[in-house]
């Protein structure tokens, strides 16, 4: 993983500093909430419903245990003892005091961390998938050139106040793990026919308001023209993204409005002014440098006793519902990576306490060379696991309740915080999705359902994702009760689908029940060993629409 050099350091330094004086101004009066808005907003700072929230950027999911370890150290110091992983692969602290937050700042530039790009109308934290760089299925790691946006838009001067925020996504597999077909921009690491590393580049996908399934802007760029091309998009956005209305704002309006060819044609025009103006890719000798930070790991590790794997798998039932669920193919032998679920049945989706994270840091340094994932589903990743450590991480998780084998089943639900939080919140998401939880709480009957992806929101800005939930849910108010509704059929893989409303809401008694029959309906009309996702795209929406509404 990239590691920081004596610039990147000093930079922190000044940026907490600038942040520390805002702060005091505003505590003093100075400044006004108004005034204070934007430059909070620069540091990952919210004004949440009760309290002020801090938005911690991990770039593209990365980080290892002495960082784990600070997290811990920030939630029991200066939080209520937990912290929440979000669907940006961030973490955020939800009960900070104000005063405190150029201190928590000041902790996280110690282990070469920040808050910088997680909030306001730049560009966001680079995501990708969970899996890059050990994937047995993927093309090239994803993740240098994830490193090399972010190096190249974090401070660049002239994205530093675009229209509405821009999220850009990156995947190194054709399976994409990173939905790159719902961000702003999304690239797809590929080999040209002869054999050349490049991207094809996806703009003007997004959810909330107004969902979007991106479209193609370039089949193959090659590789050293990604900075420019880039560039290109979002000079053009900048120019012409609408200013005077929020809600059409993002770059998938844009695209919309003007319909692809055109925006591609101003895209290829302002691109080849930048070439023309002399405008230079990343230096090779740059790249080399940042390239060297993500070389493949020596693997060597400290296997404790081995346990007898086959024996484990064979007689311990809970064991093999965890291998079966949350393990995935490793590209190196004898290796595999480990999904560590942070859904335990009835639990709130991405929470996890201090001590869990400290646990869980002493685990990393034992059986994943020091290094941990967060992914855009809510949950952590193992990346470096030996299949002969398999039964004794198995058993440490499980002493911390961090073992339940539930990864893409019916309780792994992503969830927003929802109205228990937050301010723009209609309707609560958390009671939802631990109802849900609790009601297939039975693995067999959760073995039985199969991969099957609930998302739930609490409101019209969709940070669960639930347009792209095989299930999803969505929390609105109506005449002030809180009202879901409910959707089927999205996707947010290579398959790219944006689901459907079956009819008329559901109040809070009733979404789990209606939830219910969906699963139902589907378990009665699947054939063989179809997914739900599967059987929906077999039948569509009638169904399920009967069951629901006769």
């Amino acid at each position: 993983m990239y590691q920081y050099d004596a610039y990147d350091h000093k930079i922190l330094e000044q940026r907490t500093a600038e942040f520390r004086d805002q702060v005091t101004r505003r505590i003093n009066g100075k400044l006004s909430e108004e005034e204070f808005r934007p430059l909070r907003l620069m540091n990952g700072v919210y004004l949440q419903l009760h309290a002020y929230m801090i938005r911690v950027a991990i770039p593209y999911g990365t980080f290892n245990s002495g960082q784990l370890r600070k997290f811990a150290h920030i939630a029991r110091k200066y939080d209520r003892g937990y912290g929440h992983f979000t669907t940006r692969q961030n973490i955020q602290y939800n009960w900070p005091k104000l005063i405190d937050i150029p201190d928590i700042l000041d902790e996280l530039a110690s282990v070469e961390m920040h808050a910088i790009q997680t909030s306001g109308n730049c560009i966001r934290n680079i995501t990708t998938d969970q899996f890059a760089g050990v994937a047995k299925d993927e093309v090239a790691d994803p993740r240098p050139y994830a490193e090399i946006i972010r190096q190249w838009s974090t401070f660049h001067p002239e994205f530093a106040y675009l229209p509405r925020k821009f999220k850009i996504a990156i995947t190194g597999a054709k399976h994409d793990r990173a939905a790159i077909k719902f961000h702003d921009i999304g690239l797809e690491v590929l080999r040209n026919e002869t054999g050349e590393l490049g991207f094809k580049v996806i703009v003007g996908g997004g959810l909330g308001r107004t969902p979007v399934i991106g479209s193609v802007i370039k089949e193959y760029l090659p590789e050293k023209h990604l900075l420019s091309y880039l560039e290109a998009i979002l000079r053009i956005y900048n120019l012409s993204g609408r200013r005077d209305n929020k809600y059409k704002a993002r770059v998938k309006i844009l695209v919309k409005e003007s319909g692809i060819e055109s925006f591609r044609v101003k895209v290829e025009k302002e691109w080849r002014q930048i070439m023309e103006e002399g405008h230079t890719d990343l230096p090779a000798a740059a790249q080399k440098l940042i390239f060297n930070h993500f070389k493949p790991p020596s693997y060597e590790h400290n296997v404790l006793p081995a346990l007898d794997f086959e024996r484990f798998y064979k007689y311990q039932a809970e064991f093999k519902r965890w291998i079966d669920s949350n393990l995935h193919d490793h590209k190196v032998e004898n290796y595999a990576a480990v999904t560590i679920s942070l859904k335990p049945i009835g639990g709130i989706p991405g929470d996890i306490s201090s001590e869990q994270m400290e646990d869980l840091a002493d685990l990393a340094d034992i059986y994943s060379l020091g290094e941990i994932r967060s992914t855009h589903e809510q949950n952590l990743v193992f990346p470096y696991v030996h299949k002969n450590d398999l039964p004794a991480l198995w058993l440490e998780l499980k002493s911390i309740d961090l073992a339940t084998p539930n990864h893409g089943l019916v309780s792994d639900i992503i969830a927003c915080p929802g109205m228990d939080y937050c301010s723009l919140a209609n309707a609560r998401s958390i009671p939802i999705a631990q109802e849900i939880s609790n009601k297939f709480s039975d693995p067999k009957l959760a073995a039985q359902i199969g991969e099957l992806k609930i998302k739930i929101s609490g409101c019209i800005n969709a940070c669960a994702h639930h347009h792209v939930g095989h299930i999803g849910v969505l929390g609105v108010d109506k005449k002030g009760t809180e009202s879901y509704q409910l959707l089927l059929g999205g996707n947010a893989d290579e398959n790219a689908a944006i689901g459907k409303i079956t009819g008329p809401g559901f109040n809070g008694d009733q979404i789990v029940g209606a939830i219910e029959t969906v699963i139902r309906t589907y378990q009665e009309i699947k054939e063989g060993n179809e997914r739900f996702i599967d059987t929906y795209q077999r039948v569509g929406m009638e169904p399920f629409k009967d069951a629901l509404y006769d």
